[in-house]
Order: C-alpha cells, then structure tokens, then sequence
C-alpha cells in the first residue's frame, strides 16, 4: 500500500466503503461503474466503461488487497472501494516456464494447484489466493500440464469463491448486512 494511502487512512479514518463502482473482468481490465450502469444490474450484465488511463490502473494496483471477509478492495485514500469480480480477484498471466504474475504485476510466488472448471476456464492457486488464467496463457499452461509439472483438478465455478475465501461481489454482500 503507498505510504500516501497510509497516511489518509490516519487522518481520516472513517470514511465510509463504497460498493459497486469498480469491476475487474476476467481478462484483468478495470471497469468504472457509475450509478447508472449499476441500475442496469451486477457487473456481469453492466460493467460500465473501462479504465485506460495507466497511472491510475497502476495506483488502484498497488492498493489492491483483501479484507479478512474475502471481500477484495482498493485503497483509495481513506476509502475502501470494494471491487465486484467477473471470475476471480486476480488474473494471471502465465509464460512458458509456468511463471505466473497477477494483472496488478506481482508475481504469484509459485503455484500450488491447477483447476479447471465446467466451461474449460483454468485457475490458478498461489500464496496470493486465486486467480483465472489469462485466456491468452492458456497454451502456456497446457504445456506444464503435458511436461507433467501441474495436475489439473476439476471444479464447479460455483463452488470457487467459498472454497478459495472470495467474495465475487462484496455489494450484494454488504446488502445482506454481512
């Protein structure tokens, strides 16, 4: 987190949450999602318009973390910004050693197992927690699972956020009162 983060959190430390105006899809692309595009339903239905401008997607990067819930945010100033995912908190990116890095740029520091869902989407667990596959990668993962280095387990899509400690949209969960 940027020490000028830090310090806003100190000087202002109550400053309400917001919920639904951030999105990150399953390619690793933020989208804003002003009140409009939230009346016209969840992230899936209604992302919004995506962010471009690449100073801010790196700063929303180096204050991107999760909350003791699974509920994963970005620390703007004094204010928690929770962010509703299509698939998963983080995105990797995968090279053709089995190397893989999130789409915030850190590096998932090893990969501890390989899982493949109903729709053939590929997952990725690491000490960071869990994260898609870049569709793009996917090659790049195939040739681990062939030279034997990983060992895909099947899963439910659905079962993923209760099993990995996420929260796919930390608005719907704070409606519930949670």
């Amino acid at each position: 987190m940027d020490d000028i983060v830090r310090q806003a959190i100190a000087k202002w430390p109550h400053v309400p949450d917001c919920y639904a105006w951030l999105g990150l899809d399953a390619r690793g692309q933020w989208y804003l999602r002003d009140e409009g595009t939230q009346a016209r339903g969840g992230f899936r239905a209604a992302r919004g318009v995506r962010l471009e401008h690449a100073k801010l997607i790196d700063f929303i990067h180096r204050n991107y973390e999760a909350d003791a819930r699974g509920c994963w945010f970005f620390q703007n100033g004094p204010q928690r910004v929770y962010v509703e995912l299509e698939a998963a908190p983080l995105v990797w990116r995968v090279n053709a050693a089995g190397e893989a890095v999130a789409h915030t740029g850190a590096p998932a520091g090893g990969v501890q197992e390989c899982l493949v869902d109903e729709e053939g989407r590929v997952y990725l667990t690491s000490p960071m927690g869990l994260g898609l596959v870049h569709s793009l990668d996917v090659d790049c993962v195939a040739q681990q699972i062939e030279q034997g280095r990983w060992q895909p387990r099947e899963v439910r899509a659905a079962d993923l956020p209760a099993a990995c400690g996420f929260v796919p949209s930390p608005a719907a969960l704070a409606r519930t009162g949670a």
